[in-house]
């Protein structure tokens, strides 16, 4: 049997269109990597996102523990995926409890069809694209949806 994790970022996304992508997608729970939950865009906020996603039919879950400290996310924000991806790796991932997070999370999707969920558009520029390696290291596939 073949895993497959999600990943999906909301930026240009309002809650219907991130809900149907990942109903689409036959996601069963939500895996929010943000290090903090909240946001400036109306219903991501972890306890919108959360109202939301469940009554869409869809378990969510914060994991705070695999998210990007404040200097990945300037990083990111700059566009210097490389910084970023060094700062999330020696910071979180690389870190005992970094690893049980990530354990945690390897659990949670092969019990179910899970998707990862972080603000940047593109996967490539996102710590999200980091932990689908480490992932797919474990057997994992990894599909990216855009919404």
């Amino acid at each position: 049997m073949h895993k497959t994790l999600f990943t999906i970022g909301y930026e240009g996304l309002d809650p219907r269109a991130l809900t149907d992508a990942l109903r689409g997608a036959g996601v069963a729970r939500l895996a929010d990597v943000r290090a903090v939950a909240n946001s400036r865009k109306r219903g991501f906020s972890k306890g919108a996102l959360k109202a939301g996603v469940e009554e869409a039919g869809m378990a969510y879950a914060h994991l705070c523990g695999l998210g990007t400290p404040k200097a990945g996310r300037e990083a990111a924000r700059a566009h210097d995926a490389g910084l970023m991806r060094r700062i999330y790796c020696e910071a979180v991932l690389d870190t005992a409890d970094g690893g049980l997070a990530l354990d945690a999370l390897a659990a949670m999707a092969e019990a179910a069809p899970t998707c990862l969920l972080c603000f940047e558009r593109d996967p490539a520029l996102c710590h999200r694209r980091v932990l689908a390696e480490r992932l797919e290291a474990r057997g994992f596939a990894t599909v990216d949806l855009f919404g």
